[in-house]
């Protein structure tokens, strides 16, 4: 049986990548992740479980860098600091606001 569906091409470019990553087709790629989704021996009934079907299925593509999040306290202190700025308004009223 076949099927078709659109799909953002972003979607698309990261589903051929994974894929091909993987050694597989994006036809074999794409059947075994919506196999490992629908599969009820894969099933524990729970959503949040996806991840964790998906890596047995062997189709959970790699997460990318970790992101590390701004120290709380840096962005305090960037906020303090430019608060402490004149305000774009009285430049303006000065005349020397943007052009």
């Amino acid at each position: 049986m076949q099927m078709t569906w659109r799909a953002p091409d972003e979607l698309m470019e990261r589903v051929r990548r994974v894929a091909e990553r993987e050694g597989r087709s994006m036809n074999e790629y794409v059947t075994r992740v919506l196999d490992a989704a629908t599969n009820p021996d894969y099933a524990e009934g729970d959503m949040a479980r996806l991840r964790e079907r998906l890596a047995r299925a062997g189709v959970l593509a790699a997460p990318g860098a970790p992101r590390v999040r701004p120290d709380p306290e840096a962005i305090a202190a960037a906020a303090a600091e430019a608060a402490r700025g004149t305000p774009l308004s009285d430049l303006i009223a000065e005349g020397r606001g943007p052009r």
